[in-house]
């Protein structure tokens, strides 16, 4: 498929060709989903944490004596039936990450790629360089009409346009690397430089 080449200023600069293997996939939304939850579980802390009853501060003693009181055979406060003892089977610190193949990663972020391009939300601009001024390239993108996008560049992203978008909100920038399923599909456009499609064409083949 072909795309039209575009430089921040909003001019043309030539047509790119980009492979039908990675951009023109028909989009499979359980494929999306699959990557999106592998990505999100693992993210996620793990940090929760309740108190056993070991780990409660009540004192060991026996309640009451065992006979006579009419009541259960009780010998510990902490035990999980009374209240602030400890909890039974809560939850402790642990990683939510499961395993999902290379091949299928891969899979899907082709397409996350293919799903944009279907939709008319990616756009292909020469070089992403700025001197880095926040004020001139807030215009540049208000001027694009870019909201809240997702810019990918190269290997290594140019310092001065990373400080100039630093401060922008709702405009990302990452290396050919770090494009991913999740950061692809929760923006409303995707900004690659031909840097950025070279790079994620080496990464996919």
């Amino acid at each position: 498929m072909k795309l039209d080449v575009i430089k921040l200023d909003g001019g043309k600069a030539g047509v790119i060709e980009l492979p039908e293997d990675i951009f023109g996939l028909e989009p499979r939304a359980d494929i999306l989903h699959r990557v999106v939850r592998w990505q999100r579980n693992k993210a996620q802390q793990g940090t929760h944490k309740v108190k056993t009853r070991s780990e409660t501060s009540y004192s060991g003693k026996k309640i009451y004596r065992q006979k006579g009181t009419g009541g259960a055979r009780h010998g510990d406060r902490n035990a999980p039936i009374f209240r602030h003892g400890g909890i039974y089977k809560g939850p402790v610190p642990r990683s939510h990450a499961h395993d999902l193949p290379k091949k299928f990663r891969k899979l899907g972020l082709k397409h996350a790629l293919s799903a944009k391009a279907k939709a008319g939300e990616l756009v292909v601009i020469e070089a992403a360089e700025a001197e880095g001024k926040t004020s001139a390239l807030a215009k540049q993108v208000k001027e694009l009409g870019w909201k809240r996008a997702l810019i990918i560049d190269g290997a290594e992203v140019n310092d001065g346009f990373a400080r100039a978008a630093r401060n922008i909100e709702g405009l990302d920038i990452l290396p050919s690397i770090g494009a991913n399923v999740y950061d692809i599909l929760r923006r409303d456009m995707l900004v690659l430089t031909k840097a950025g499609v070279e790079a994620l064409e080496a990464r996919l083949k």
